[in-house]
């Protein structure tokens, strides 16, 4: 009654000298009293089964009427008791049924809402309007990297340190690595080219996706060497696919465009995430172990490059920037990607900064990674994370893996030089980033 129902009970409404069979037929009979509810305790269940006193003339009445309307919403039996070996107190004309069961103090909030929801007919959980069908199912089949299963044995063993994880985890990479090339494409001409590569890059969504959920499982149960020495063979087998293969005579020069932004794409969200989980050395190796391409030799090239071979530019994408009148569409890729992904696009921009200056501490300057993300950052006013945090020389020396090492004197000097040499900061036309403010080169190890 306090919750808003309207209650008829025998005790308020059956007086002396009324009729009580018409009483209890009136409970299923009369159009204004919308709903019964039967409490069924063991006396009610035993009077019920064996069509005793009241409760039985009660139970020819109402068992007619559940028994013949199998969708009856009706009537429901509430549950006061559950006998000793905890199963329910219920008449056999109601057995199969759902009913409430308000016999537990644990779970006797939450079940009598469910009562008064089945009242006032507001379940829980409403089933949604059905929608209309999505796009890309008019798009003809879609392209599988064949790795679903794999995948799924993969994440198992990783995340419950099976005996088997080494190779769970070898049979996912190497399917997915040879696999890509399902997703080439083919260009013949320069119109609309960067529409192809952008559609191809969109049907591998999901495949980035499955990946980065990989990625992100070693990062938290199995970042160990093994691991690291199987992210690095798997990234050198994706490198073949950011150039013609051996077999390729006649080709476009965007020919590749998608398989440039994938790859560089994975990298890119791999270090995002070994920073996200602070697995700088983990991700250290991967940045300073030469990555080998037999293929390389047979073109004159040398057989072993670098962490910056992964970003590659993408000419399809420059004349999407004048379409679409953005200063890179590349980034803004990036940036919808990720947030589609669940994955926090601040460690994709701290990836690519942290990338950015470890090429610039070698001979790869920095236009051998551009980093594409920073467009977003042009005018930030503080320090990015990992760099925030550094104000702490022990966490500094922790992050100094991503730079070798690198002592933090040696790193705000290397900072500087790059902001004093605008030749040497990455700028989208009259934007452009500052890496002293990006870095917090001020308070860097300024505290214990």
């Amino acid at each position: 009654m306090e919750s808003g129902v309207d209650v008829i009970l025998d005790k308020w409404d059956l007086r002396e000298g009324h009729d009580s069979v018409s009483f209890m037929e009136k409970m299923v009979t009369d159009p204004t009293i919308r709903k019964v509810v039967v409490i069924s305790d063991k006396k009610y269940a035993e009077k019920a089964d064996g069509r005793v006193s009241g409760v039985g003339t009660e139970t020819q009445i109402i068992s007619r009427e559940v028994y013949e309307k199998q969708d009856q919403g009706k009537f429901v039996a509430v549950l006061p008791e559950r006998d000793e070996e905890g199963k329910p107190y219920l008449p056999t004309y109601y057995k199969g049924r759902i009913y409430i069961d308000l016999s537990s103090s644990e779970n006797y909030s939450a079940e009598f809402e469910r009562l008064v929801r089945w009242v006032f007919d507001k379940p829980l959980h409403v089933k949604p309007e059905v929608g209309k069908a999505p796009a890309f199912l008019d798009d003809g089949p879609a392209k599988s990297l064949g790795t679903s299963l794999s995948f799924r044995r993969c994440l198992d063993a990783l995340k419950n340190g099976r005996p088997f994880v080494e190779g769970a985890v070898d049979e996912y990479l190497a399917t997915f690595a040879e696999n890509l090339e399902r997703f080439r494409i083919a260009i013949r001409d320069n119109e609309e080219a960067d529409e192809l590569v952008a559609e191809s890059i969109e049907e591998f969504a999901p495949h980035k996706n499955e990946i980065v959920q990989v990625v992100l499982a070693i990062a938290q149960y199995a970042a160990n060497d093994d691991m690291q020495k199987k992210l690095h063979r798997f990234f050198e087998r994706l490198l073949p696919y950011l150039d013609r293969p051996e077999t390729m005579s006649s080709y476009h020069s965007w020919t590749f465009d998608n398989f440039k932004f994938i790859v560089h794409e994975l990298y890119l969200y791999t270090m995002a995430i070994l920073i996200r989980y602070e697995r700088f050395e983990f991700a250290d190796r991967l940045l300073v172990t030469p990555y080998y391409v037999s293929a390389y030799a047979s073109r004159g090239r040398d057989p072993t490059t670098t962490f910056t071979e992964f970003r590659s530019y993408m000419e399809s994408f420059k004349n999407r920037d004048k379409k679409l009148h953005r200063l890179s569409s590349r980034a803004d890729l990036l940036k919808q990607r990720a947030e589609s992904s669940g994955f926090d696009f601040k460690w994709l921009m701290q990836a690519d900064f942290a990338l950015y200056l470890r090429a610039t501490l070698s001979n790869d300057y920095y236009y051998n990674w551009w980093p594409e993300t920073l467009v977003y950052a042009t005018n930030s006013y503080g320090p990015i994370e990992i760099f925030a945090r550094s104000r702490s020389a022990y966490y500094y020396a922790q992050v100094s893996k991503l730079f070798g090492s690198m002592s933090a004197d040696d790193l705000k000097a290397h900072v500087m030089k790059l902001q004093s040499d605008r030749n040497m900061l990455p700028s989208w036309q009259f934007e452009r980033i500052s890496a002293t403010v990006l870095a917090g080169v001020d308070k860097i190890a300024s505290a214990p």
